[in-house]
């Protein structure tokens, strides 16, 4: 066998595979415009219930096992200690997204991942001056019937911007 012929026999493979590749992505892609939706409006409503300062919305889009590690010296496991850390923070901040922007969102079954730029505006309650807190997230969400959207929190980690 001479090297067109294997050169002829690779292409005809890669194209088959991206043919295959092609319409399983096609016929899954209905699921994933609904799965986006309902991530984005996901992140939206934490965000919201953040501004309002609404614990208990916040909370519902956080599964059971979720672990965060909001910092170097802030990691957090379990509903119980995001809820006490989320409650703490709002008792002496008001906190409002300037900036969200989903740089990747890989959706995979049950499963999805987003890394996201964002800035946020915080104001201490009482005296004090307004800051801004600008960094980069990777959430993992997983499918949670109790959750309003669908979709929970179960991991997340902050990197905080330069």
């Amino acid at each position: 066998m001479d090297y067109r012929h294997i050169r002829f026999i690779m292409i005809g493979l890669l194209a088959a595979a991206l043919t295959i590749g092609g319409y399983a992505q096609t016929k899954t892609q209905a699921g994933r415009d609904e799965d986006r939706a309902a991530l984005e409006k996901t992140s939206m409503k934490i965000r919201a219930a953040f501004a309002r300062g609404d614990v208990n919305a916040i909370m519902s889009y956080h599964h059971p096992d979720v672990v965060k590690s909001l910092s170097y010296q802030n990691f957090l496991t379990g509903r119980d200690e995001v809820r006490k850390d989320v409650t703490a923070t709002l008792e002496k901040f008001r906190l409002e997204w300037t900036e969200n922007q989903v740089r990747s969102l890989m959706i995979q079954g049950d499963v999805a991942v987003e890394i996201t730029d964002f800035t946020i505006k915080g104001k201490p309650r009482g005296e004090g001056r307004q800051f801004l807190f600008a960094g980069r997230a990777m959430v993992v969400y997983v499918r949670y019937k109790a959750s309003p959207t669908g979709w929970a929190s179960i991991r997340e980690v902050v990197q905080p911007a330069p």
